[in-house]
């Protein structure tokens, strides 16, 4: 039985968990069904430390925005951004600059009407409903196009995204398409959960997410690295999420070492 939301676009299955959804359930939103929750419950009963995780990924990602800004950068695509949550990319940079540009890309309906509803009357931000593994549509949007100068470098953000890709559909490769598709001096952020620290528990998560429209692949650092391939990969390098310049994040962040992060700068 669908949940009578008002705030539900037309046509959606709420009885169908989704990643987005659950991330949500996961740092505190509230834009999450009963399926999702069910789901993000089973994940919590095997991984105690599952919100945590979640946050340290959010957290980098607003880590790595910052880090972006101090290189000069004005504009960002950010994919796979999920459930519209406080401290979203256009929040970070336009309360810096508000002239900075972000476009939004994400495959669920959800999370894209929460982002319109967000955005509206910001000219200087948009969001776009598409497979971020194709991207060549993505890069062809007429938002992406109007809002992203491709002659200037461009921030892109692939946060807690990648461990959703199956090996057939070839993350490495979506991610070299897009690196080649930036112009030089852009810089691509990355974060991936792996199993490396807590194999027991993140097989268990994998088994929990299997039936869900978004089922997980968790990869180790040896698997992870090679997605910065044909980029210079800043300082500290690909390491657990805690270690990425906690200096730019609150005095004692820490958090779990289950997600490996890292920014890589297109030549």
């Amino acid at each position: 039985m669908a949940e009578p939301f008002s705030w539900v676009p037309a046509g959606i299955n709420t009885d169908v968990p989704s990643a987005a959804r659950v991330y949500d359930f996961l740092l505190g939103g509230g834009h999450n069904f009963a399926s999702d929750r069910m789901v993000g419950e089973k994940v919590l009963q095997v991984l105690r430390d599952g919100r945590a995780i979640a946050s340290s990924n959010r957290s980098f990602m607003r880590r790595a925005v910052l880090l972006m800004m101090e290189q000069g950068i004005t504009q960002f695509l950010d994919l796979g951004s999920g459930i519209p949550t406080v401290g979203n990319v256009h929040e970070i940079v336009q309360a810096e600059n508000p002239d900075a540009r972000v476009v939004y890309v994400d495959y669920d309906e959800v999370a894209v009407s929460h982002s319109q509803l967000i955005l509206e009357g910001n000219d200087n931000a948009g969001v776009v409903q598409a497979d971020m593994c194709r991207p060549d549509d993505v890069l062809a949007d007429p938002a992406v196009k109007a809002l992203i100068d491709f002659s200037q470098p461009v921030g892109l953000l692939m946060v807690a995204v990648l461990h959703f890709v199956s090996d057939a559909k070839g993350p490495a490769e979506v991610v070299a398409r897009y690196r080649d598709a930036m112009p030089a001096g852009s810089l691509i952020a990355l974060s991936h959960l792996t199993a490396d620290f807590k194999p027991d528990e993140m097989g268990a998560v994998v088994e929990a997410m299997k039936h869900s429209r978004d089922p997980m692949y968790f990869r180790s650092r040896a698997e992870f690295e090679p997605m910065f391939a044909g980029m210079e990969i800043l300082q500290p390098g690909v390491v657990p999420a805690p270690s990425w310049h906690p200096e730019l994040g609150p005095a004692g962040e820490g958090g779990p070492e289950d997600v490996y992060v890292g920014i890589g700068r297109k030549s």
